[in-house]
């Protein structure tokens, strides 16, 4: 097995259980335990893990932006993707929106599309379309109010989520990465767009190149799990993610 397909394999390990043992690996990929060993220094070196006494964990997550900053960092991407995005979206089709401040742009793109139905925990694209006199009948979702941002979480918001079935779940995670998927910072947010999944026939991912590459604590899924990816990163950085079995990949670059 070459260096790269190792590392892959130990950093898809880590991201699915948290934890890899040195020696079940080393065994696993049929190789010496001092090979593996150089292999998790050198990808304790790049951030990609933690090494602890007879293997590796995740590395600690950077904290994820305070949402008021995030709603001033790369707005125009965020606009250009929910435009992009919004054309994916024909009248009458029936979606989930979590909440973030990349779905809140593709909530302002879709307002003038009709007889869409929006089901969103974020309070901020409820009041953005209601202000906006959207053509769009929307539910909010009940649940615990977050401390940090404007949105609804819970088992009350999971068991509302469950009572409906739409067309799209459309969803702006922490990071996506080729290897480890789909991850949220926050397990209450992983909660809500994991249940907006389950319950949703496509799913539609919205990710700025800033995104892409970026791994937090909480998988919610594997690339090959996703039906769509809207992002303004360049072609050659997308190739990965066709390569990792996700469906369909839209520039909007």
């Amino acid at each position: 097995m070459w260096v790269d397909q190792r590392h892959q394999r130990i950093i898809e390990l880590i991201a699915t259980v948290g934890r890899v043992e040195a020696d079940v690996v080393a065994v696993e990929l049929r190789v010496s335990r001092e090979t593996i060993r150089r292999d998790l220094m050198l990808l304790e070196g790049q951030g990609q893990l933690k090494r602890v006494h007879g293997g590796a964990v995740r590395a600690d997550p950077p904290p994820e932006r305070p949402f008021r900053t995030r709603q001033r960092v790369q707005m125009e991407a965020k606009k250009r993707i929910a435009r992009a995005a919004s054309e994916l979206v024909q009248p009458g089709i029936s979606c989930f929106i979590d909440a973030g401040t990349t779905t809140a742009a593709f909530a302002e793109a879709i307002a003038g599309i009709e007889d869409v139905l929006v089901i969103t925990n974020s309070i901020e694209i409820a009041v953005h379309l209601r202000g906006a006199n959207a053509k769009s009948d929307v539910v909010l979702l009940g649940g615990r109010m977050a401390l940090e941002v404007p949105a609804t979480h819970g088992e009350l918001t999971i068991a509302e989520i469950g009572r409906h079935r739409v067309d799209l779940a459309i969803l702006s995670p922490v990071g996506i990465d080729p290897t480890a998927g789909v991850t949220y910072h926050e397990l209450a947010e992983a909660a809500i767009a994991r249940a907006m999944m389950e319950h949703a026939a496509r799913t539609l991912l919205l990710a700025d190149h800033t995104k892409l590459g970026s791994i937090s604590r909480s998988v919610i899924c594997r690339c090959e799990d996703l039906d769509t990816l809207v992002s303004d990163a360049v072609a050659e950085r997308l190739d990965a993610y066709r390569a990792a079995g996700l469906r369909r990949v839209v520039s909007a670059g």
